[in-house]
C-alpha cells in the first residue's frame, strides 16, 4: 500500500518535472504538439495491436485451443494504453513500449514467472497445474 501511494505522488511530480524541462528546451507550444502527437501515435498502435491479438484470440478459440497467450497480452495492450492516458512523456514512453510485441513478449514471461511463483509458494497448485505462458 505504501509503495502505491509513493507511485501516485512521486510520478506526477517527475512527469510534471520532464515536462518543465522539455518545454523550456524546445518551448511550450511544441512540448503540448509533442504530447498531442505521441498520444495519437499510441491511439493508433494501441488499436492495431489489439485488433491483431483479438484476431489471434478469435483462431485460438475456434480451434478449441486455451488463449493465454493472447489474454495476456490483451491486458498487456490494455494497461499500456492506459499509462498513456496519463499525461506525460515517461508514462507514454512505458505505454508505447507495452504495445510493442517484442517488449510483450518480455513482460508476459515476466508476469508468467511472477504468477508461477506465487501461485507455487503458497501451496495451491504443483507445478504441472500452471498454466504456460
Amino acid at each position: 500500500m505504501l509503495v502505491l501511494a509513493l507511485l501516485f505522488l512521486v510520478i506526477p511530480i517527475v512527469e510534471l518535472y520532464v515536462i518543465i524541462q522539455v518545454a523550456h528546451a524546445i518551448g511550450v507550444f511544441d512540448t503540448l504538439g509533442l504530447l498531442v502527437l505521441d498520444s495519437l501515435v499510441g491511439g493508433w498502435l494501441m488499436k492495431r495491436e489489439g485488433m491483431g491479438v483479438l484476431r489471434r484470440l478469435q483462431a485460438k478459440l475456434s480451434t478449441g485451443e486455451l488463449p493465454s497467450t493472447e489474454l495476456v497480452d490483451g491486458f498487456l495492450i490494455l494497461f499500456g494504453g492506459a499509462l498513456m492516458l496519463a499525461p506525460g512523456f515517461l508514462t507514454d514512453v512505458l505505454g508505447m513500449a507495452l504495445l510493442l510485441p517484442p517488449v510483450r513478449a518480455v513482460a508476459r514471461r515476466l508476469l508468467a514467472r511472477r504468477f508461477k511463483t506465487t501461485i507455487i509458494s503458497r501451496g495451491s497448485a504443483s507445478l504441472g497445474d500452471v498454466i504456460d505462458l
